[in-house]
């Protein structure tokens, strides 16, 4: 049998993190990967490389350039007749950035003396993996575990009323792969992954439908955000009806014919293709967690302490199938903790400064707490708004839309959270993150000097807004 100090099962940010920061240090270690590519072959990188966050970036970023030549370059003096949209290429380039990212995971792996398993990665007794291969005639192996770290991930979570086809029906992943773009989409689900499939869309020239089941646009965000984004997005074109709950859908003759309800009563809807995107649940099937008595809450996450180990001695979990948000960073930070501590190494996360964003265009980034979370937990603050219209760089750019919001403490003025909606948000978003790790005041953010004209100079101006001393509004 063969013995390593790390097995990780899962190989996608959270896992291939894990293993590589593992084998840096020295520990002999393997990892277990049963994710399949859309060749047909083994591919690390899980979903986030496969078919989430790389690929839909690939696509919204393409889409945006369509988008741009269309409507935005006339303003420019760039005028471009006859503009034709080859699907079948965005998917492909997208397709190949994916192929270039997995193949590099694959070499980092080797790079570090990871040893990796395709296959399917089951807990035994005694710290055992035993690792079936993807070949229904291979025999499962046993490999032996000093420590062993779960990272299984998560997968899109279903409608029990809708039955998903992978062809007019999709989840997230079919979504990244149209041969063409529908005339009418419909998405259930105004959340990250939703809006971001319907604006890629949307701009390709497809009518969309958002229904999301939610009273409140984007309840995670600020508040002031999240109503300046809807306003935005809805401008764009996408019908967004909030408070719509699906009642069913079904396929006849090639049309989804979709019905929900609202506060206005019962409405029908009939489009091309509906994207379901409700979210995503942690994916532990097939763990065997009730043999070893691996303790699973009722919302399916794997139970770990602050420090992410499990209710059994040397195992750990880690990722989307834990509490926390799930983003790729948040998996990757906890990935590079537990392989520290296993080494010996003092090592933390920091849950309050993780960032996070959607890729929409604007882009929406922030960090910390809401005001409106802030006040209902009894705390006193003060916050600063800057517009990107009064920026001198986003004007030159034609990208007025959006603003920045900082929220600090009324006594300390420590800065509690960063707000941002607008071009490039989720690069800007990374100043307020260093900030608040250093646990800086919105006058020490103030004080920094800022590159003119930049966008940039909107968080410099919002932090002086705290105090009421923005200069340029």
């Amino acid at each position: 049998m063969k013995e390593f100090d790390v097995v990780v099962i899962g190989g996608g940010p959270a896992g291939y993190v894990a293993a590589i920061r593992a084998g840096q240090l020295g520990l002999k270690t393997a990892l277990v990967d049963a994710y399949i590519g859309k060749e047909g072959k083994p591919s690390l990188g899980g979903t986030c490389l496969n078919a989430g966050c790389i690929p839909s970036k690939a696509l919204l970023d393409s889409s945006e350039h369509y988008d741009r030549i269309r409507h935005k370059y006339a303003a420019h003096g760039i005028n471009a007749k006859d503009v034709e949209l080859d699907v079948g290429r965005m998917i492909a380039r997208k397709d190949q950035i994916v192929k270039t990212l997995t193949q590099g995971v694959a070499g980092l792996l080797k790079k570090n003396k990871v040893t990796w398993l395709p296959g399917y990665g089951r807990l035994e007794l005694g710290r055992q993996v035993s690792v079936t291969p993807h070949d229904a005639d291979g025999d499962p192996e046993r490999i032996k575990a000093g420590h062993i770290i779960i990272a299984t991930g998560s997968v899109p979570r279903e409608l029990p009323a809708i039955a998903v086809d992978h062809e007019r029906v999709v989840d997230s992943t079919s979504a990244l792969n149209f041969n063409e773009v529908p005339r009418r989409l419909g998405v259930i689900g105004a959340g990250v992954i939703g809006l971001e499939l319907g604006s890629v869309w949307s701009r390709l020239g497809a009518e969309v439908v958002v229904l999301e089941a939610l009273d409140d646009f984007l309840p995670v965000t600020d508040p002031e955000i999240a109503q300046a984004a809807l306003k935005e997005f809805k401008r764009q074109g996408l019908a967004i009806h909030l408070g719509a709950r699906v009642q069913s859908a079904e396929v006849d003759d090639q049309v989804v014919k979709l019905t929900y309800e609202d506060d206005n009563g019962t409405h029908d809807l009939e489009i091309d293709q509906l994207v379901v995107a409700v979210g995503r649940k942690p994916h532990t099937d097939g763990l065997n967690a009730e043999e070893v008595a691996l303790l699973i809450d009722e919302s399916g996450y794997i139970h770990v302490d602050a420090h992410c180990r499990t209710n059994i001695p040397d195992i750990y979990a880690i990722g989307d199938v834990v509490r926390g948000p799930m983003l790729a960073h948040k998996g990757s930070e906890e990935g590079v903790m537990v392989a520290e501590r296993i080494a010996g190494l003092s090592s933390e996360v920091n849950y309050d400064t993780i960032p996070w964003v959607i890729y929409t265009w604007p882009e929406i980034a922030w960090v910390g707490q809401t005001e409106s979370a802030l006040k209902q937990a009894g705390r006193e603050v003060r916050s600063g708004s800057f517009p990107l219209r009064a920026s001198g760089r986003a004007v030159a750019m034609d990208e007025t839309v959006g603003m920045v919001k900082v929220i600090a403490d009324a006594a300390s003025d420590e800065i509690l959270g960063v707000h941002i909606f607008g071009a490039a948000a989720s690069e800007m978003i990374a100043e307020a993150v260093v900030a608040m790790e250093y646990r800086a005041s919105a006058e020490d953010l103030a004080c920094i000097v800022h590159a003119h004209p930049t966008v940039s100079e909107a968080v410099h101006e919002a932090a002086l807004a705290v105090h009421g001393r923005a200069i340029h509004i």
